[in-house]
């Protein structure tokens, strides 16, 4: 069934024309169906508050469709994002399994479909369940991972090239590769990037700018293409 947001919702994993391998979409027969009996599936439009850091975690949020952006800010009102989360992900999982308040903030970029199963819901069926528990070591390794290379990006690059071009290089690990170059989508504008490298909307412009004029970058609407990753690399420190 078509919703408002263009979604072909489906309540039922197994028949979900979203699923993907790994983490919750390819669960034994048994696991799966108690899933599906403790989740909730909504469809969110774009710039959907799923929750806010510092509040206590009341469930995880899986993502199937769509993308999410995860952010701290400070009291002065900067933000950093920390990550833009992909369908598969599961949002609040730290703060979930801990028992601690969500970390940062989590909001929707686009339409986006989501399942949300209740904290203490999610904790039972992953002590239940050993191939659960094992999802959920397996994202906070990856979570863990991100988390590293944002504070090379942020902490240890020395320029606003340096940072700019460590991001593009990390992005395009799950870009396309062409004729052309390397291809990538990025659903950011300029501000939303340079809360990402904790820099400012005109410097990140800037750069762009500087990256087309030495041809580093190709930049086609919401596309971005990179001829030589090595020569970015070089700017990178990768």
């Amino acid at each position: 069934m078509n919703n408002l947001h263009g979604f072909e919702m489906s309540q039922k994993c197994q028949a979900c024309k979203l699923r993907m391998n790994g983490y919750l979409c390819n669960l034994s027969p048994v696991a799966a169906k108690e899933f599906e009996a403790i989740k909730y599936s909504s469809t969110y439009p774009p710039n959907s508050m799923l929750f806010l850091e510092n509040e206590p975690a009341r469930g995880i949020y899986l993502l199937c469709s769509g993308e999410v952006k995860l952010s701290v800010s400070s009291r002065g009102g900067k933000t950093l994002i920390l990550r833009i989360a992909k369908p598969g992900d599961i949002l609040g999982l730290t703060a979930n399994m801990s028992g601690s308040p969500y970390e940062a903030s989590a909001e929707t970029l686009h339409p986006c479909q989501i399942a949300f199963v209740r904290r203490e819901d999610f904790v039972n069926f992953t002590q239940k369940y050993p191939e659960a528990y094992r999802t959920v070591a397996q994202q906070l390794g990856g979570q863990y991972a991100v988390a590293c290379e944002q504070l090379r990006t942020v902490g240890l690059s020395t320029s606003a090239h340096e940072k700019l071009a460590r991001l593009i290089l990390h992005w395009s690990f799950e870009g396309k590769t062409t004729p052309e170059g390397t291809q990538i989508k990025v659903p950011l504008t300029h501000e939303q990037i340079a809360e990402c490298v904790g820099s400012t909307r005109e410097t990140v412009t800037r750069t762009l700018s500087e990256f087309k004029q030495k041809h580093l970058v190709q930049l086609k609407g919401a596309t971005m293409i990179i001829p030589n990753r090595a020569a970015l690399g070089a700017i990178g420190g990768a």
